[in-house]
């Protein structure tokens, strides 16, 4: 049963599973742990809902026996559970050109790189409607032949395999009838109502599982662009800092990052400088 809605993270409340305040608190605490997430004191309901499926999956009958046996497994068993501990406390809300300005700005700065090899990252994929988008703006302003290498990145690994298969709600937002047209196959009978992102946007796009908490990111050769939105707003301000600098550090000078509508990193002036509207310059 999900938390009443006057639940407090202080309460024991009478669930399905034992669920705690210290129990909270140590999710919390893994959570930074391995995904610098800040989980804020309002979402004891969120986590007990997104956790008990593994609770259930795992057999056990308790937050604590769940956490207990989470940080006491090894091996490729550890590895795994500890990959379905993050996809279940990430949060994916996202769409088609969302914030739309970006891909504006994204088309008049590509063009004077036509004919260039071009490297973008997506550090934050999700279902893959951003990555997609950023393909089609890259199409659109340089061509079906442009040499560009897109990598897509994120920690969830449920939402990759979605962005893998490119497959969406025919109305998914934010797509309008001619990017339908051109970037996608409708699916008939059994599929109807439903799209799939043409292999020839596909190709160039390297899906890869990434934890922004990794001590190495193994990326290749410098970005000139690099798309981290409303990502930072899960970090607290050290680990913001923390992985601004290590974003500063695989791209190409003056290469441009863009953020989300929320996000203001003019604090960090000696790694970006503000070049518009929630797009950064690499000093």
């Amino acid at each position: 049963m999900p938390a009443a809605p006057n639940a407090t993270a202080g309460e024991a409340i009478d669930h399905e599973f034992s669920f705690s305040r210290a129990d909270f608190d140590r999710v919390r605490e893994l959570i930074y742990k391995h995904a610098g997430i800040s989980l804020h004191e309002g979402k004891h309901a969120m986590v007990y809902s997104r956790l008990s499926r593994r609770l259930r999956d795992t057999g056990h009958r308790s937050f604590a026996a769940y956490l207990q046996w989470l940080e006491a497994t090894t091996g490729a068993q550890a590895e795994q559970e500890w990959q379905e501990f993050v996809n279940c406390l990430t949060t994916n809300l996202t769409s088609f050109f969302r914030e739309d300005h970006h891909f504006h700005a994204l088309k008049d700065d590509l063009k004077p790189l036509a004919g260039k090899p071009v490297r973008i990252w997506c550090c934050a994929a999700s279902t893959g409607e951003e990555p997609y988008s950023i393909a089609m703006t890259c199409h659109e302003a340089l061509g079906s032949n442009a040499q560009v290498q897109l990598i897509c990145s994120d920690i969830d690994t449920n939402v990759l395999n979605t962005a893998r298969r490119g497959v969406y709600n025919a109305d998914a937002r934010g797509l309008d009838a001619g990017r339908l047209k051109n970037f996608f196959l409708r699916g008939t009978g059994a599929n109807s109502g439903r799209i799939r992102v043409k292999p020839e946007l596909q190709r160039g796009i390297d899906f890869r599982p990434l934890n922004l908490m990794d001590a190495q990111w193994s990326l290749g050769d410098p970005f000139h662009i690099v798309f981290c939105r409303n990502v930072m707003i899960y970090f607290d301000a050290p680990t913001q800092r923390k992985v601004l600098e290590r974003i500063h550090r695989v791209m190409r000078p003056q290469g441009l990052l863009f953020v989300g509508h929320s996000e203001n990193f003019t604090e960090s002036r000696d790694l970006f400088r503000l070049r518009g509207k929630t797009i950064y310059e690499r000093v």
